[in-house]
């Protein structure tokens, strides 16, 4: 077992992981939410976080191209869902 700076090399590179993926959200969100492009929290949380786990898992590591890439991923999958306030709208204000 390697060990750096008086830690296994295994929780280091965890808490590389794990830092990677709590900045590159944070930057991903943070510009979602300025942009006025965020839908629901729980929602566009997932959608996030899901596309940085897979490229970490692919071995991405540098936090903007996580964030970047989680924006766009995050955009495509908005463009395809329907749009639900509008149809809300209408039911409660009626035709």
């Amino acid at each position: 077992m390697r060990v750096r700076n008086g830690r296994p090399a295994a929780e280091l590179t965890t808490m590389t992981l794990v830092s990677a993926l709590e900045e590159s959200f944070d930057i991903a969100w943070s510009f979602l939410e300025k942009s006025g492009e965020l839908r629901g929290a729980a929602e566009s949380a997932d959608i996030i976080l899901d596309s940085i786990e897979q490229q970490l898992r692919k071995g991405e590591r540098r936090k903007l191209m996580l964030a970047n890439r989680a924006i766009s991923n995050y955009r495509a999958q908005v463009a395809e869902m329907p749009a639900v306030r509008p149809r809300i709208l209408e039911l409660v204000e009626g035709p």
